[in-house]
């Protein structure tokens, strides 16, 4: 992760798109409703039960991965690190019977 942390660090510096986080969040938060509504888009809006898959989901995903290794570098976060953490914390979740969100 640290390889893709530094690709996306190295892009925006080399492109002149350094900025304050508070901006990089805002993108995140656009990308993730670009996935919000690739997914309505995929159930027509509620209509139908099963999801059809659309090709444009896989670019709204890359965009929000992205504005999420932005941020993360904005504050210096090891996503891998942190990732690892998360996995750790959900399998005491699951040995306990319980996946849910509480307690984070």
């Amino acid at each position: 992760m640290k390889i893709v942390q530094d690709k996306v660090k190295n892009f925006i510096k080399n492109n002149n798109l350094e900025t304050n986080a508070e901006n990089h969040f805002i993108d995140l938060v656009s990308e993730i409703g670009e996935v919000g509504k690739e997914l309505l888009k995929m159930s027509n809006y509620g209509r139908n039960k099963s999801i059809e898959f659309r090709e444009e989901i896989k670019g709204e995903l890359g965009d929000a991965f992205y504005s999420l290794i932005s941020v993360a570098n904005k504050f210096n976060v090891d996503l891998e690190l942190e990732l690892n953490k998360v996995l750790k914390k959900y399998e005491k979740r699951l040995q306990k019977g319980s996946a849910g969100s509480e307690n984070d």
